[in-house]
């Protein structure tokens, strides 16, 4: 049985900028979905202009008063809204650029409408590069992230999923979906990452909370239940310019390859990666590890060819790679799992109705003529007929 995949992406996404010498460069979107087009990675996915999230999308989970404040704030007048940038923590990291919600709005429906196909399941496996952004807070933005697209998305998901498992594989911690997500037992944010994180100082290993601290036979239990969110952040790569780990792009794929090999209900998203050469090949090389194609080397001929040097080959970092302190970190893990709960029963209720609508609900319009076959001839009992329905008896009658 072949997989579903779809692909979001809306081709305006990639020309907003956060500012000179910002190290976020929406244009990485762009160069990423050249090479998947020139590969011909398209010609197997299900591609869709995205959906854009209103102000209702995102106050599922932020609150009402931040996403008015980023509807109405401009470069042009930010002065009127001091007391504002600073209640919401937009500024130097988070900056105030032109379409900054419009921006929003495009990232955060790619992924709120690819966690809806998986739900309804138009497909299996749903990307949106553009996504990702897990820095948000309910209440202000954080690190290069206005709205968390990822906790809206999880929302929609445990609408027909008992249980949601976000895994993580940016550099840095993810802590706006784990805040988020803190008190229940319905969605596991394990977390691995770097010793010294700008985000989290102390998170090299999985954490649980020790309110849920319970057995469990299996970290994924039973797969048919759940859903698989995995944001794909390239800042883990070698050489990027804000992270120090040495992962390398085949590497990184490699995560991703695991993770589709459970076969459960998949949405994918981008995240950091500041070297964005570097994040266009990752993201393009993970694409084709998705659709199960094998891609080259060599770059297919485009515009960007130049700026992304040549070839897909693999980039090397500096440091190597202590086996021993990897098997500890995974004997670690592997003994915090123990100790968590199955995915928890969930009282009769009524699903809440979805964000989006695949189902056409509206009338039919009574001045459009239908198809043919909707509309049955009534026929009188007196009408005659030549042949078996001739009610006179006769045929061949010659007027």
């Amino acid at each position: 049985m072949s997989i579903r995949t779809s692909y979001f992406y809306d081709p305006d996404v990639g020309n907003f900028h956060y500012g000179a010498g910002h190290p976020m460069k929406p244009h990485r979107l762009s160069l990423t979905h050249s090479l998947v087009l020139h590969y011909g990675l398209y010609k197997k996915m299900m591609v869709f202009k995205p959906y854009k999230a209103s102000q209702h999308d995102m106050c599922r989970f932020h609150s009402e008063d931040y996403i008015d404040f980023l509807q109405k704030v401009s470069p042009n007048n930010m002065q009127g809204f001091t007391k504002s940038l600073n209640t919401f923590n937009v500024g130097d990291d988070c900056p105030v650029f032109p379409g900054l919600f419009e921006f929003c709005s495009r990232y955060t429906g790619a992924s709120l409408q690819g966690a809806t196909q998986l739900n309804h399941k138009i497909c299996d496996i749903a990307i949106n590069w553009a996504g990702g952004l897990h820095h948000a807070k309910k209440f202000e933005a954080s690190g290069f992230c206005y709205v968390n697209d990822i906790v809206i998305s999880i929302l929609e998901l445990l609408k027909y999923h008992p249980r949601v498992l976000y895994i993580d594989i940016d550099i840095h911690h993810g802590d706006g979906v784990q805040e988020a997500f803190y008190l229940t037992d319905r969605v596991m944010t394990p977390v691995i990452k770097q010793v010294v994180d700008f985000y989290q100082p102390t998170c090299i290993v999985l954490q649980v909370s020790r309110r849920r601290r319970r057995r469990l036979s299996g970290a994924v239990g039973h797969c048919e239940s759940i859903a698989v969110c995995l944001q794909c952040g390239a800042d883990s790569l070698g050489c990027d310019r804000l992270g120090c780990f040495n992962l390398s792009i085949r590497g990184h794929g490699e995560c991703v390859e695991f993770v589709k090999s459970f076969k459960i209900p998949l949405l994918v998203l981008g995240g950091g990666g500041y070297t964005v050469r570097n994040v266009a090949r990752c993201w393009t090389y993970e694409t084709s590890l998705l659709l199960e194609e094998s891609i080259s080397d060599e770059l297919p001929y485009s515009g960007e060819k130049l700026y992304l040097l040549y070839t897909l080959k693999e980039i090397s970092g500096s440091g190597a790679i202590c086996w021993k302190y990897l098997e500890q970190i995974r004997q670690t893990v592997f003994e915090n799992l123990k100790m968590l709960n199955h995915a928890p029963s969930v009282q009769i209720h009524d699903v809440p109705s979805d964000m989006l609508n695949y189902e056409r609900t509206d009338d039919p319009d009574p001045d459009e003529r239908g198809a043919e076959e909707n509309y049955t001839r009534q026929e009188a009992a007196n009408e005659f007929y030549d042949g078996d329905h001739d009610n006179d008896k006769e045929s061949d009658v010659e007027i």
